[in-house]
Order: structure tokens, then sequence, then C-alpha cells
């Protein structure tokens, strides 16, 4: 007797095949999908890596990788802090002593700092000695200084033998920005213009101070004292802070302070000073 079972019918071996063809397809769009995936994952990992690399990005602090922060440049005395010779304000607590000398901070300091790393890549620049820069910094930052561009004082300026108007114990300086634009140094570790004149700005007391640069690179609040226990320039809505929210969302910083004047009066050809630093600008132009 025979036990093998009986042929399958032509249709339904068609039927069979063709849901093998079915499913064959399946699995290769499927694998198909994943690949297509794959090469666009790789894509964007390729072109961001790509983008990185383009970028003339300095190896210093994390703000400065990003592109759209715009560099601020702090003064320390008359805007972060008041720095006293002897005799001390009575009734004020001071902050610290550093070079025989009181230093009371400013109300909302160490709030507007972190606002600043937060929106700007930040710099200081004092005209002060190295020693006693440092010593205020750690002060005001500990840690939190490594985040600065850079740190600049006396050194970096342009000096000159002549006394301030009104204080003979100081002599008259510039901070000039081209020192930054140009890469004065070889050693600063960003690419010659990637600070520029739309990207920078000088916060400083001392309006003279910004005299070799374009004039509408810096602003010149007025200088704090600590006698001014209720100041809240720096703080939320304080005035030097909301100035400085909505430069941070500002396309370019010179055409800003242009459109929106703040603070003292730059020094210019109508200034009642202007004889005075004129003179000094002449004798710092190289001679032919």
């Amino acid at each position: 007797m025979n036990n093998e079972p009986p042929p399958k019918s032509t249709k339904s071996l068609k039927r069979k095949r063709k849901s093998i063809k079915k499913k064959k397809k399946k699995a290769e769009a499927a694998k198909e999908n994943d690949s297509l995936n794959s090469n666009i994952v790789c894509e964007s990992e390729n072109s961001i890596t790509d983008r990185s690399k383009a970028l003339p990005v300095p190896s210093i602090g994390k703000s400065v990788g990003c592109l759209k922060k715009k560099l601020l440049i702090l003064d320390i005395n008359g805007i972060l802090v008041d720095v006293v010779s002897h005799p001390f304000p009575k009734k004020i607590k001071r902050d610290a002593m550093i070079a025989k000398k009181a230093l009371f901070k400013r109300p909302f300091c160490s709030e507007f700092l972190n606002f600043c790393f937060e929106k700007f890549d930040v710099a200081v620049w004092s005209s002060r000695m190295e020693k006693n820069v440092n010593s205020i910094i750690n002060h005001l930052l500990g840690n939190m200084s490594q985040r600065l561009i850079f740190c600049w004082n006396i050194s970096q300026c342009t000096k000159t033998n002549i006394k301030a108007l009104g204080n003979n114990h100081k002599l008259v300086v510039f901070k000039d920005l081209r020192r930054i634009w140009d890469k004065y140094y070889p050693d600063l570790p960003w690419e010659k213009g990637y600070y520029n004149e739309s990207n920078t700005l000088l916060l400083d007391d001392s309006p003279y101070k910004g005299l070799l640069n374009p004039p509408h690179n810096s602003i010149y609040p007025p200088t704090f004292s600590c006698r001014q226990l209720n100041d809240s320039s720096l703080g939320v809505g304080g005035l030097i802070r909301n100035y400085l929210e909505r430069l941070a969302n500002a396309e370019n910083v010179s055409k800003f302070v242009e459109q929106n004047p703040f603070g003292q009066k730059r020094i210019s050809e109508t200034s009642e000073s202007w004889s005075f630093y004129c003179n000094i600008l002449h004798r710092l132009r190289p001679k032919n």
C-alpha cells in the first residue's frame, strides 16, 4: 500500500511561491531602510565634525566655541568693586583687604558675573598691576576665573608718562582693542579677526581709556562707590544688566552701541578735555 501524500495542486504551489517572494521583498525593504537610516546618522555626524573643524575655534574656555557669543571685556575697579585706600569708610563692611587697600564688592556682583558667563565670552582688563588684579579676581571668581577668555592688567595697556586729569597718582593709559582683534601677542589662543568690531564690547568707567578704539565698542557707566549701598545696576532689572541683555541679542555690537548710547559720554572733539587727550594721542602716533 502506498503511504506517500498526494501531490499538491499547481495552484497551491503558486500561492506558496508568491508568499515566499512577498516575505523576501519585505525583508529586503527593511534592510534597505536600516541602511538608509544608518547613512543619514553618519552623514549628520560627519557634517557636524566637518563644520567644527572648519571653524576657527580657540582652545580656551567652553564659551569660546560658541560663535553666537560676543566678547565682553570687564574693567574691575569702578565696575565690579570699589578699591579704597586708607582712611577707609566707616560703618561700611569691607569684603577683603588686598595690597593694604579695602575691597568692597558691588551689590549683585556675583549674580552679575554668572549672567555674563552665560551670555558672553567674558574677559577682564584692568589697568592695575598683575598681582593685584589676580588677587581681586581670585576673590571675586575663585575657580570660575578659569572660564575667563583672558585676564589682562597694566602690562597689556598702552602706557604714557602723563598724569591723569584730576588724579596725580595715576598715569594715562589706554586699552587698545586692536591687541585682541589683530592678535597682538602670538600666543593668544584665537585666530586674528576671530574677535572684531562687530562682536566686542569694553565696559569701563574711564572714557579716556577707550580713545584708541572705534567710537562704539565701549560703554562707560558711572563709577561705582562703596557708599552707594542701594546700587542695583548689576542686578536683575538693573541698568547695566538690562543693557547687556539687549546687547547679547543684537546682531552687531558697534551698531547697537551707536543706536543706544549708555552712561558717560565718550571723549570726542566736543569734549572739554579734548585738547589734553588729543595732545597725548598725537605723541603716540608713529613718527615717519
